[in-house]
């Protein structure tokens, strides 16, 4: 893909799949290994330029796009983390998360200056995590949703005769863990899981933790220390607790702007994170949905990922994703996509199941069962490629 692709500062093989791959005499870049023999011990130049991340983001609506921020001039970053997390020096993190992305960047990087011990590899294999937890003595384990659903649902048996009790942390953000795999999670490991909250442009905003789960399961926790998170409507005024609306953080470590220009929504210094949601009255908030996924069908305002936190509950569904479709009659209707344990679920027994449990409104007027949910790296179900399918 890159190989016409004029690299001004030269190319560096980072790693080969094998010894013919790497001894290829077609244009070979040079190994890091050798680049790193080759360098000068001499402290670095002075520079007059403040150094910046650029991490991508998902790109779930679209291409992935640079984040770039400002490198960090105080502890700030880490402290909110410290005020949620029980982290410690010197301990064992294993990183799945892909590292050019926020989650397990951030989270490497944290483990590193705390002196860890990082065991990373190149593709997830949640048996190989597993027996990894035991024999390396994981204590902090960094993962989205989608990887810690593939462990829990190799059942118990892939868990028989593995100690797992250094585990103290298993850290998990990038999209919603939601209330049922949160529980099965919990079941499996103990209460080790802080859910984060937050994006690639506002970092973060909310951390649950392990008693806030217990407490709600389905919920993103409260807010983490050094932040602000306040829920606005349309005009930008704050709404009362319990009332659904537009999620804006404020914190230490937002990001500056895309490397392509452009940037997010601010009101009043604070950042939108493209969500909409409520706090309830302990101060624990609630992921109601994207701000541009609301859809009206019939004059009724729906969201599709409350329909999704239903099905996901579901015990013959393994995972469900919805969105809504131009319909000449209701404006929109919701369409569902079903990954089902047993073939004998049915379109109707789908419908059925939210018609009893959510208003009639909701219900999908459409069900499509695939083998799986199309996902980016990150584990975020690409619903731009369901939109297309749909219509």
């Amino acid at each position: 893909m890159v190989g016409g692709v004029d690299a001004p500062l030269g190319t560096y093989l980072a790693w080969a799949e094998s010894e013919a791959a790497a001894s290829r005499p077609a244009r070979r870049p040079e190994s890091l290994d050798a680049l790193i023999a080759e360098g000068s011990e001499a402290a670095p130049p002075w520079v007059g330029e403040a150094a910046r991340i650029v991490i991508l983001t998902s790109g779930t609506t679209g291409t992935p796009k640079g984040a770039q921020r400002a490198e960090p001039r105080s502890l700030m970053p880490f402290g909110g983390l410290f005020g949620k997390v029980p982290y410690r020096s010197g301990e064992v993190m294993e990183c799945c998360a892909p590292m050019f992305h926020a989650l397990g960047f951030a989270q490497a990087m944290l483990g590193i200056a705390l002196g860890h011990t990082l065991v990373l590899r190149r593709r997830f294999d949640p048996q190989a995590t597993l027996e990894s937890i035991a024999s390396n003595r994981v204590t902090t384990l960094i993962v989205v949703p989608v990887m810690l659903q593939k462990m829990v649902d190799l059942g118990p048996e892939s868990r028989a005769g593995l100690d797992l009790e250094s585990l103290r942390i298993v850290f998990v953000a990038g999209s919603q863990l939601g209330a049922d795999l949160c529980t099965r999670v919990t079941e499996a490991f103990g209460p080790v899981v802080y859910n984060l909250y937050g994006s690639t442009e506002v970092a973060y905003a909310t951390i649950a933790t392990p008693g806030e789960l217990a407490v709600e399961p389905g919920c993103v926790g409260s807010v983490v220390p050094g932040t602000v998170v306040r829920i606005l409507d349309d005009d930008g005024h704050e709404v009362p607790t319990g009332v659904t609306g537009r999620i804006f953080v404020a914190n230490a470590f937002q990001f500056s702007g895309y490397t392509g220009g452009g940037g997010k929504e601010v009101v009043d210094g604070l950042m939108s994170s493209g969500d909409v949601g409520h706090f309830d009255a302990r101060g624990l908030l609630f992921i109601d949905g994207r701000d541009d996924d609301m859809i009206v069908s019939g004059g009724e305002n729906l969201f599709p990922g409350e329909v999704e936190q239903l099905l996901a509950g579901h015990p013959q569904i393994v995972e469900v994703a919805a969105v809504g479709v131009p319909d000449e009659k209701f404006g929109m209707r919701l369409h569902a996509f079903v990954v089902r344990r047993e073939a004998t679920l049915t379109e109707d027994d789908v419908r059925d199941y939210v018609r009893e449990n959510l208003a009639r409104y909701k219900t999908p007027r459409e069900v499509t069962f695939l083998d799986e949910l199309p996902r980016n790296p990150t584990g975020k179900v690409l619903k731009r490629q369901l939109l297309k399918e749909a219509t």
